[in-house]
């Protein structure tokens, strides 16, 4: 069984690869949301708005834990 430090570097690896993940995610989502929205689909916009919202919280989050992680 691996020890604590090598279980807390695997998973802050890991997590750091669905951060990046997450970042692109709200790369593409932000396209998306400046196409929709200069072609008049200001609602939907909205909406592409609110979930890239979701990711700068969680992303905030994850980066915490990831930081947690690496400095035990």
């Amino acid at each position: 069984m691996p020890n604590n430090s090598d279980s807390n570097i695997a998973t802050a690896d890991a997590l750091t690869l669905l951060l990046h993940n997450q970042h692109a995610l709200g790369a593409a989502i932000e396209e998306v949301t400046k196409w929709l929205s200069d072609n008049g689909e200001m609602t939907v916009a909205e909406s592409a708005l609110m979930a890239i919202e979701t990711l700068d919280t969680n992303s905030k989050a994850l980066t915490d834990a990831i930081t947690r992680l690496r400095q035990s």
